[in-house]
């Protein structure tokens, strides 16, 4: 039985969770890096965070293989991350967190989608 690419994604996510929630013995709280965290950062670690997440992101690309189609999560968030450098995304991260202040407690990951990704699917398209 084939599962649909989309399926499989919130499959996945929802395995991760549940393997996430089942290690709350070990850690208390798993943290979520905010703007305020992100801004106390070196660069190198801003850098090691944002490799992290390209890591992710291909390492869902080659789980789907084939079966991806331009709606999957990680094809979306490629196309619209493309011609951006990690300097580039570390940079635009930065300045809307400082011309941003009061978004601060806000996920870099949200930030990073709804601020670069969105932008960028309707400018690559």
């Amino acid at each position: 039985m084939a599962i649909k690419p989309q399926w499989r994604t919130l499959l996945s996510l929802t395995f991760l969770s549940l393997a996430v929630m089942s290690n709350v013995a070990r850690a208390e709280n798993i943290p979520i890096v905010t703007g305020q965290q992100w801004m106390q950062s070196s660069d190198e670690a801003k850098k090691a965070y944002l490799v992290g997440i390209a890591n992710l992101i291909e390492v869902e690309r080659a789980y789907a293989g084939s079966a991806a189609n331009n709606n999957d999560l990680a094809q979306r968030f490629g196309k619209g991350m493309q011609g951006q450098t990690l300097d580039s995304v570390r940079q635009g991260l930065d300045s809307y967190y400082a011309s941003n202040p009061t978004m601060i407690q806000h996920p870099v990951i949200e930030t990073l989608w709804f601020q670069m990704v969105v932008p960028g699917l309707k400018k690559n398209q």
